[in-house]
């Protein structure tokens, strides 16, 4: 089955097409057929597109909104352009599969699209305005150009975390404010974390119910989950992706009356606020440089810039102060997980989160450490209690994964 993997934005569509069927998962040895993403929708767009693990191919093209970019990929993808030979025409794309970012009390699993499906997504628009939106309209393009030949799957980031105990996922506000307005913790990254924990179980041999780990996913958003028996019993993000770790632009933690002080003393109104807090915080509002942590490092080797260096000891530091708390809220683990584009890459800053933790009884091998850069492996020592690796995440694999699930009715492995 070739399915067509979709990630709608406000500004930007990103896809891949991966073959794939219950033998194939069984086996693991997917193929990934093609992938590329189209960017700045609405004006001259930005284009790359690449077949397998050959070069990208780069331009652009005035594309107006998300079904005009399908459209233009679908083009490209029965084109011998592509080099596709798999896709030969619209009828070999077999089905699509959706990252949907918030699933909120609704999903608590990957769902075949219908149309009570659509007013559940839609009805979770106030937990994720800047999302869920869009996602839909990844939806409505795939109807408009493919009709109802092919089903659709939605794929929830959300969905993972459903299984946290209510003492971890409400927040001491007046009770009456959760059952009215759905105010709690829901956690994102659920399908980045379901991956991890799956592979992790594959490298250690062991069951769901001995999959015990503390993972954390590090990119330009970042966050802290506590899996126990396989199942996700806290995370750092909360009701929205703002909360928790230090990120590339969002803040994390702090002190809500730091909204209102904001606003009073810069003559901001609280969406300008929340702006800030999201898009001019974290990594880049420290550093006043950047969000990107590679141009951080290399900043701090040859500069030695003091908010440079501010700014990656704060991230270090907010992400090993989780970790301390995940491993007391599941009465410890077996392993930590690094994934997500720092946490796979910047072997530095795994050092740096690590640096302290042998309290855990957690201790580094430096030269794996070092050497392990996007790919699996173990980093921690022979002799370390606490067993650290590194498993590069790949949601869109699981998205194709569940999407043959659901069509076929077969159950979802977490």
């Amino acid at each position: 089955m070739n399915v067509l993997v979709l990630n709608a934005g406000s500004s930007s569509l990103k896809f891949q097409v991966i073959a794939t069927d219950l033998d194939r998962i069984e086996r693991d040895d997917d193929i990934r057929l093609c992938r590329g993403q189209v960017e700045r929708l609405g004006g001259e767009a930005i284009i790359t597109l690449q077949k397998g693990q050959e070069a990208a191919q780069k331009s652009t093209a005035p594309i107006r909104d998300v079904s005009a970019a399908l459209q233009y990929v679908l083009h490209w993808l029965v084109s011998e352009q592509s080099g596709v030979q798999e896709i030969r025409g619209p009828e070999d794309v077999h089905a699509a599969g959706h990252r949907v970012v918030h699933g909120g009390e609704l999903f608590h699993e990957s769902a075949v699209i219908n149309d009570d499906v659509l007013k559940g997504i839609e009805e979770c628009i106030d937990l994720a305005p800047l999302h869920n939106p869009h996602n839909l309209k990844g939806i409505v393009a795939v109807r408009e150009i493919f009709g109802e030949r092919i089903e659709q799957v939605a794929v929830f980031d959300t969905a993972f975390h459903t299984s946290i105990p209510e003492h971890a996922f409400l927040y001491a506000l007046p009770y009456h404010l959760y059952p009215r307005h759905r105010i709690r913790r829901y956690g994102f990254h659920g399908t980045s974390n379901r991956y991890v924990a799956h592979r992790y179980r594959a490298l250690r041999g062991v069951t769901r119910e001995q999959t015990n780990i503390v993972t954390l996913h590090l990119g330009n958003g970042c966050s802290c989950t506590a899996i126990r028996a396989g199942q996700s019993v806290d995370t750092s993000m909360g009701m929205t992706p703002l909360e928790g770790l230090v990120m590339g632009t969002r803040s994390g933690d702090l002190d809500p009356a730091i909204v209102n002080l904001i606003a009073s003393k810069e003559g901001l109104s609280s969406n300008e606020v929340d702006a800030v807090l999201n898009t001019q915080s974290g990594l880049l509002g420290i550093s006043g440089l950047t969000n990107d942590m590679r141009v951080l490092e290399e900043e701090l080797k040859e500069h030695n810039d003091r908010r440079v260096r501010l700014a990656i000891e704060i991230f270090c530091y907010r992400a090993r102060k989780y970790i301390g708390a995940m491993l007391a809220s599941m009465n410890g683990a077996d392993a930590i997980v690094f994934t997500g584009g720092i946490g796979e890459n910047a072997p530095d800053i795994r050092a740096r989160i690590c640096e302290g933790l042998e309290w855990a009884g957690l201790k580094l091998n430096q030269s794996e450490n070092q050497q392990t850069i996007a790919r699996e492996g173990q980093i921690s020592a022979e002799d370390s209690r606490l067993l650290t690796y590194v498993i590069p995440t790949n949601e869109e694999l699981l998205i194709a994964r569940d999407t043959v699930r659901c069509i076929l009715g077969e159950p979802h492995p977490s």
